[in-house]
């Protein structure tokens, strides 16, 4: 596993890349950049006319149904148990937990650890997936055995919510980070004109392997991704 420092680095050098790419605005789309690397990029190379923004603050705005962008003191909230699903560096960032208390009063978040589940996902392995989501689940319900509200706590685990969603049970609220944050962003834009993207086009980078990379988000996203 990645310690803290290396997340934070590689977060780093991804967020410079796209300034150079031409972006203004970058969303660190991913719980654990955002755990460990989003407030130290806030406060260290942001500036008037280039900005980062995370997944985790949107995700909590829509839990406790607080309007997006609202600063104002924490206050209480009418859910009180939240499961948080999440990669062992963002449940050791303890970041979400952090966010939460500066926005609501009064709320139980118990943290699972889910290792294992990313590697099984990106091999494309969704049986593994699947009983690795199950056995996690299973594992946070032995310790709140009746969570109000459940956040797949990574952009990956969604692929498999259905398996999350029935060992929790119908009851029990899965948020949908993919929504959150496009309705999240949507506002954000209409909020802050300076961000131009009217006039953009989609062009798709990685770190990794480009070949492999788009094969697995065509197989994911069902439709065509060339990724450079």
């Amino acid at each position: 596993m990645l310690s803290q420092e290396e997340i934070y680095q590689f977060t780093r050098k991804g967020v410079i890349e796209l300034w150079k790419e031409g972006c203004t605005l970058v969303i660190l789309a991913c719980n654990t950049a955002s755990a460990v690397s989003l407030r130290k990029l806030q406060e260290g190379i942001v500036t008037d006319n280039k900005r980062v923004l995370g997944v985790l603050v949107p995700t909590i705005e829509t839990i406790i149904q607080r309007n997006w962008g609202d600063n104002s003191a924490p206050r209480e909230t009418s859910i009180n148990r939240v499961a948080l699903f999440a990669t062992p560096a963002t449940v050791a960032s303890r970041a979400f937990q952090r966010e939460l208390s500066f926005r609501a009063i009064g709320v139980d978040v118990e943290s699972q650890p889910c290792g294992g589940l990313v590697d099984a996902i990106e091999e494309g392995d969704m049986i593994l997936a699947e009983a690795i989501a199950k056995s996690h689940t299973e594992a946070l319900l032995r310790r709140m055995p009746n969570p109000e509200v459940a956040v797949l706590g990574c952009t990956h685990y969604p692929l498999v919510q259905k398996a999350f969603q029935e060992v929790l049970g119908p009851s029990v609220k899965i948020i949908s980070q993919s929504d959150v944050v496009a309705e999240s962003l949507t506002d954000y834009l209409q909020r802050n004109t300076w961000v131009d993207y009217k006039h953009c086009k989609n062009k798709f980078i990685t770190s990794g392997d480009p070949v492999v990379v788009s094969n697995r988000a065509t197989i994911f996203l069902k439709r065509p991704i060339k990724f450079y």
